[in-house]
Formats: C-alpha cells, sequence, structure tokens
C-alpha cells in the first residue's frame, strides 16, 4: 500500500489560516478523513485491497486494487459509503444539537462528493451504473462529457458565488476542482487510444470458418 501526501495541503492552510478561515477548514478535513474512514472500512469488510491512499488539500482519496467487472457492485457499495456516513453524522447532529458547522461540513462534504463529476464518488457510482447496464468504454465516454460538462456549469456558479460572498475557499475548491477534471482527461484519451489498438487489433485477427 502507497501513502502520499500532497504537499499543496500545507499552501492551502497557510491560505486559509491568513483568510482566518483556518477553524472551518480544519472541520472540513476532518470529516472528510471520517468520509473517507466509510469507504475504507466498507472496501475491506467486501474484500477489496488497499492499493494507495492520497492526502490531498480537500480530503483523502483511497483507490482499491483494480478488479474484475463482476465486482462493480462492490465498487458502487464502497463509493455510497463515504455520502452514507456524512448523511449519519448530520441526522445524529440535528437530533443531539452538535454544533452547526459540524452538521454544514458534513452537509457540505456529503453533498460535493455526490456530484456526478468524476472521480468524485457520485461520478463513480455513475459509471458503475453504466458498466452495469452497457460496457466500460461507454461508461469513460458519459462519465468524460458529463464531467467536462458539469466543471464548466459549476465554474460559471461559482464566479457568480465569488462575486457574491468574496470567498476565497470558492476559488480553491473550483481549482482543485479542475485540477481533478485536466488529471481524469488524460486518463481519459489515453484509455481511448488502447481502445483503439484493441479495437483495430481485433479487426486483424483471422476468422475461423
Amino acid at each position: 500500500m502507497r501513502i502520499k501526501i500532497n504537499l499543496q495541503i500545507f499552501i492551502f492552510a497557510i491560505i486559509f489560516y491568513l483568510t482566518k478561515q483556518i477553524r472551518i477548514y480544519t472541520i472540513l478535513m476532518i470529516f472528510a478523513f471520517i468520509h473517507e474512514l466509510g469507504h475504507l472500512v466498507t472496501g475491506i469488510i467486501l474484500g477489496l485491497k488497499v492499493k494507495s491512499i492520497n492526502i490531498m488539500p480537500f480530503g483523502i482519496s483511497i483507490n482499491f486494487e483494480d478488479y474484475s467487472n463482476k465486482y462493480i457492485m462492490k465498487k458502487m457499495i464502497i463509493a455510497s459509503a463515504g455520502p452514507i456516513v456524512n448523511l449519519i453524522i448530520v441526522i445524529l447532529g440535528m437530533c443531539n444539537n452538535w454544533e452547526e458547522d459540524i452538521i454544514y461540513a458534513n452537509m457540505l462534504i456529503g453533498m460535493f462528493n455526490l456530484i456526478p463529476l468524476y472521480p468524485l464518488d457520485g461520478g463513480r457510482i455513475l459509471k458503475y451504473i453504466i458498466q452495469i447496464t452497457s460496457n466500460a468504454k461507454e461508461a469513460d465516454i458519459i462519465t468524460y462529457k458529463l464531467s467536462n460538462i458539469l466543471i464548466i456549469i459549476l465554474t460559471i456558479i461559482s464566479s457568480i458565488g465569488i462575486l457574491l460572498i468574496q470567498n476565497i475557499g470558492i476559488v480553491l475548491i473550483l481549482g482543485y476542482l479542475w485540477m481533478l477534471v485536466i488529471q481524469e482527461n488524460k486518463k481519459y484519451r489515453l484509455k481511448m487510444k488502447i481502445y483503439k489498438i484493441i479495437s483495430e487489433n481485433d479487426k486483424l485477427l483471422p476468422v475461423n470458418t
């Protein structure tokens, strides 16, 4: 298992400290960690092995070993586990009069991760559903197109929010999302090249009669 810490996390912490938002950033990171523990524990219970853990500016990313399509349902359950953990915390917080920042932080983390933008949980769930009903290539194409459309829409909405609220946190989150989308776009283009090579090789194979 590989553990990687993105050094940008320290830059983000300094920015939030200087803008006097370090408390809410700390709360978000704590519950983002708990969110990922939901993924981790669920994955281990379902028998999947952890490949890597990445500590990033707005949370932690856990990657499991790549398995065949027969494990898609397990992956879907794992992807759903994080937001479910946040939902449970929100319900407990509202029932027990917990601090509002804790409730709002978990609502934000849960809803943010359910955005159908890959590789967020919502994007993963959508991709697995498409794989079940179609195939891996079709799932890659749809999630790629939807992610790029959504990031543009989110950029427009966030730009309005930045003008109204003037909160640097929105800028940082948006920049982080763009970084994720750009990275996934590179992977997508590589996958499409691989699909093309496989398709061309299949056409060259002799047909047995």
